[in-house]
């Protein structure tokens, strides 16, 4: 019995996906116009030699042909124009012409696209996603191509601009890999080629290191076929920086880095919806610690070592920069002394985003010149220059000095610095539960207790924190904002 039709056992589609290779053949357009100008571009770069067909030319297209670039026929359209070519295209502003093209292609079985007509067309062009030598393709039939490019851009932020390098990179050393390896096991190593150290260093564009990367896996590759040895091959860390809490603040790289890892090891400062951004099958582990736990740092290191040995794909999921009072200088030493391949990917730090939040500049032309962070922690300590943190015309961050603030305050006033210094107090920066509380140095504690500031939240002193009352921006999705000054508090809060 013959088998049914394949529409039967599914949902039909209009056009079958294909890439065409048109290098070094003739490729018809008819129209002299932007759009037919566009087209021409994308025919040229494939390889075709284009022909236009047309009494008239855009200057640019005028350029190409007086170089050589293009074919120009400066006639109206005429079916023998198509014969011997490899596929034609309708870029005109008539619709006579773009049908007669259209009749003309068909009758000779040649592939033709009539501009935003697909009823006319027998292929169209899609969005295109290039990373060559990978290109990706969207198509929406032609029906909506708006729809179709909003798609291209949401792929296109979330492919490395160098996976055309990885590409090139795996094509040059396929035959090699062919001599070494069988078809079984050829598989299973380029997933991990793919996937692992030798794509990272490809990506972040060292290929001396790859190339190394991509030597050892292959040696070891071909030890576990012949059962010469066992174990997994080694991991790497990705130190990342989660930025201020907001999970559209994450950067590009941290995002595809988070789709690719194998385990997560977060702190209580990244919120679940940065969190939900990552692979979905990834472990998670939490290594949060509280401010003083020294200890537990020396856990983390241990983990990361343990993890990437196992040859996990390790990410180091920090809030803010791991670079800016995240402790990731001290990992990123641990695992260089241990051999362990790191990539560091900056966030968004945290005074970045509250001020941004807040509407505060942390840089002003009139009223700051330079911009300060410091460790709240640091009160304790007698290692700050507090006469020059208290020193008129800049702007000072405190991190994670809420528990500090009177101490703060105390150290700021005996330095010199003024009273009446502006300053305020975000919580929650980049949240829909962001607060913003603005006062005077002086009352900013007493403010901050009043209205039972929690962490995580950072004291900012300086004259652009009076900024907030005329410069403020809603805080997060879903928030709002009301305002006050001479010493009252000004809010963010989440909207019911």
């Amino acid at each position: 019995m013959s088998r049914p039709p394949s529409h039967s056992r599914g949902v039909t589609v209009d056009y079958l996906p294909v890439f065409l290779s048109i290098t070094g053949r003739r490729a018809v357009v008819v129209g002299g116009g932007h759009v037919a100008a566009r087209k021409v571009e994308a025919l040229a770069k494939a390889g075709a030699r284009v022909r236009v067909v047309a009494p008239r030319l855009l200057p640019q297209l005028a350029e190409r042909a007086a170089s050589s670039d293009l074919e120009h026929v400066a006639a109206e359209f005429s079916p023998e124009h198509l014969d011997g070519v490899a596929l034609a295209v309708a870029a005109t502003d008539e619709a006579g012409v773009n049908r007669a093209v259209s009749r003309a292609a068909q009758a000779r079985q040649i592939p033709v696209n009539v501009v935003d007509q697909p009823s006319l067309s027998t292929f169209i062009f899609p969005a295109i996603v290039d990373r060559s030598p990978l290109i990706v393709a969207v198509s929406s039939a032609g029906g909506a191509p708006v729809l179709a490019r909003r798609v291209r851009a949401q792929i296109e932020a979330l492919l490395p601009a160098r996976l055309g390098r990885l590409a090139r990179f795996m094509h040059e050393r396929r035959e090699k890999v062919r001599r070494a390896l069988g078809a079984l096991a050829r598989r299973a190593f380029w997933e991990r080629i793919a996937g692992g150290v030798t794509a990272s260093r490809v990506l972040a564009g060292d290929e001396a290191a790859a190339g190394e990367a991509f030597a050892r896996e292959l040696l070891n590759s071909q030890l576990r076929v012949s059962e010469a040895i066992g174990g997994s091959p080694l991991g790497e860390v990705y130190l990342i920086g989660a930025g201020p809490g907001d999970p559209d603040l994450l950067t590009l790289r941290a995002l595809q880095l988070l789709q690719q890892a194998d385990v997560i090891l977060y702190d209580r400062l990244v919120p679940d919806a940065v969190l939900e951004r990552a692979r979905r099958d990834a472990q998670r582990i939490f290594v949060g610690k509280e401010p003083g736990e020294h200890a537990h740092q020396a856990r983390i290191n241990e983990l990361l070592i343990e993890l990437a040995r196992a040859g996990k794909r390790v990410a180091r999921l920090k809030g803010g920069d791991p670079f800016v009072f995240g402790r990731g200088g001290e990992e990123l030493e641990v695992l260089a002394a241990q051999g362990i391949p790191c990539l560091v990917v900056p966030g968004i730090t945290a005074a970045l985003g509250a001020a941004a939040g807040a509407g505060i500049p942390l840089t002003h032309r009139e009223l700051s010149h330079s911009v300060t962070f410091v460790s709240g922690h640091a009160a304790f300590e007698g290692s700050l220059d507090w006469r020059s943190l208290a020193r008129p015309a800049q702007t000072v961050v405190f991190y994670m000095g809420i528990t500090q603030l009177p101490r703060i305050v105390a150290r700021l006033r005996a330095a010199g610095a003024a009273a009446d210094e502006p300053a305020a107090l975000i919580e929650q920066a980049t949240l829909p539960g962001q607060r913003v509380l603005r006062s005077q140095l002086a009352s900013v504690a007493e403010v901050g207790r009043r209205e039972q500031i929690g962490s995580p939240a950072l004291l900012i002193v300086g004259a652009v924190a009076a900024l907030a009352a005329v410069e403020r921006v809603p805080a997060a999705p879903g928030a709002k904002t009301t305002s006050s000054w001479e010493g009252q508090a000004d809010r963010s809060i989440a909207a019911p």
